[in-house]
């Protein structure tokens, strides 16, 4: 019969050999130089693979700094076509009629930055990286860069990006505007979440909150709910499959 304390020592040999063997697997951290050129070349490879899509997209606005009262829900459609054409259209509304304007002057922004989107690439020309640690969230090997914005604008932030080991794209970006974007809101922050939708790489939900004046802690959460992926021609239908964030494609029969 094994005692106790030989059962413990024996438990944490294996888990000291367990740990070894991970290490070995896993390999050396790269330099923050070769993780920056690895991102910009994934990214790179990344747009080649975009579609024409069109996405539902779910907007709930929160007051109260809690995600149980809700103040207004909006729900829109965004088209994309490559390289840089974007339209949206509100298909659902309740609630408090600032959650609609809230979108709208959201979306309108993405709409713009779809001309230019260089200008808010996680990229060298709009950021230093610096690298901080390396993480496994959900047991996926990460590794983390500080975001260090190039320019003082409203549309590029200041915090942190998590970078996928093994593809080097973004897996998740938190951080504050490097400006503020308006004299109402203070304490700003913002969470960006990617993920594959079909073969792209895309962000797929989002979360802002801030202290509003007057009006107190509320916050914004997107999250992408749907996707049509197919050839987009004047006049015809985008049906030729259909995705849900992160899952494997599926064929839409309409």
């Amino acid at each position: 019969m094994i005692s106790r304390t030989q059962f413990t020592f024996s438990m944490f040999i294996y888990l000291a050999a367990g740990a070894c063997v991970s290490a070995q697997t896993q390999g050396p951290v790269p330099t923050n130089e070769i993780i920056v050129a690895q991102m910009a070349h994934a990214q790179a490879e990344n747009r080649t693979r975009f579609r024409p899509y069109l996405v539902t997209r779910d907007y709930k606005l929160f007051a109260g700094g809690n995600h149980h009262e809700t103040k207004s829900r909006v729900i829109a459609q965004i088209t994309f076509v490559p390289p840089d054409s974007k339209e949206y259209t509100i298909e659902n509304k309740n609630g408090s009629v600032l959650g609609e304007a809230i979108v709208r002057k959201i979306l309108d922004g993405e709409m713009a930055f779809s001309k230019d989107s260089g200008s808010t690439d996680i990229s060298s020309n709009n950021y230093d990286f610096r690298f901080v640690r390396e993480e496994h969230p959900k047991g996926q090997r990460c590794y983390v860069l500080q975001l260090i914005p190039r320019r003082k604008v409203k549309n590029l932030l200041r915090g942190t990006v998590w970078v996928d080991a093994h593809t080097y794209l973004p897996n998740r970006v938190e951080g504050e505007p490097a400006k503020s974007p308006s004299w109402w809101l203070r304490d700003v922050r913002i969470v960006l979440l990617y993920g594959y939708v079909g073969e792209m790489w895309l962000q797929t939900s989002s979360e802002a909150t801030a202290n509003v004046r007057i009006l107190g802690p509320s916050a914004m959460v997107s999250k992408d709910v749907r996707y049509r992926i197919g050839e987009l021609t004047p006049g015809a239908a985008l049906a030729e499959t259909m995705v849900s964030p992160g899952e494997g494609v599926t064929k839409d029969h309409p």
